[in-house]
């Protein structure tokens, strides 16, 4: 008797746009570690995702069906393969500036969808937010045309399949840092020029040593000779 299938973590986030297409977007991770390529099958339609994968070492089979909220556009959607989940780009159909309110058609919370907040942007915040360009990754397998088609695999490489993307883009970037060589040299030549300026402690004796002179002046002053005039007797 075969085990009953288990229903895998499914997590999302979004992104929206009413003018750019390819960021426009649902990115969806189903969590199937330890099945092949050649052990999956993935149904995707415009309104709904269907997907299998059995584990030969875990020996497990991994099942789950999701009616989506809105359509998506199947033709320019886009999976990878990796060891430890399948992962996807799924182009929303309809471009809008609102968000989804929820990944599926029924409001029925589901104990195996989570939110990615790895990935999340708010609504409001997607102009500011690092340019992920998750919806642009030509590295991954397109899933135009595919409707049903098993063993379905992502792209291999190098590059775990997601090609052109460019992961400092994800942290915000820092910018073009400077040499540190460039930075001791900077240091150096200010340096250079405080040679020149005396030290506040020389002055400070200076100064101690001026007022030290004065004081000497003038206890070394000769004693003031008496300024009345001298009243001579008479005989």
């Amino acid at each position: 008797m075969s085990k009953p299938a288990v229903t895998p973590e499914v997590t999302w986030a979004q992104r929206s746009s009413t003018s750019d297409p390819a960021r426009n977007y649902i990115y969806l991770t189903i969590a199937a570690p330890d099945v092949p390529k050649n052990s999956v099958e993935i149904d995707l339609q415009p309104n709904s995702l269907t997907f299998t994968g059995h584990s030969e070492t875990k020996k497990v089979t991994y099942h789950v069906g999701l009616e989506f909220y809105g359509q998506i556009d199947v033709e320019n959607s886009k999976t990878n393969h990796t060891p430890r989940d399948v992962e996807f780009v799924l182009r929303k159909k309809e471009m809008k500036e609102e968000y989804w309110p929820r990944l599926l058609k029924e409001s029925k919370k589901m104990h195996f969808l989570k939110t990615d907040f790895d990935k999340w942007v708010d609504e409001d915040e997607q102009d500011v937010a690092p340019d992920d360009d998750l919806g642009g990754m030509g590295g991954m397998e397109g899933m135009g045309g595919m409707g049903g088609m098993g063993g379905m695999g992502g792209m291999g490489g190098a590059d775990g399949g997601f090609g052109g993307l460019d992961f400092s883009k994800l942290g915000g970037g820092a910018g073009a840092m400077p040499d540190m060589g460039d930075m001791q040299e900077d240091d150096d030549e200010a340096g250079e020029g405080d040679d020149d300026m005396p030290g506040l402690e020389e002055e400070g004796e200076a100064e101690v040593e001026g007022k030290g002179k004065g004081k000497d002046k003038e206890d070394k002053a000769p004693d003031a000779k008496p300024t009345g005039a001298k009243i001579e007797e008479v005989p």
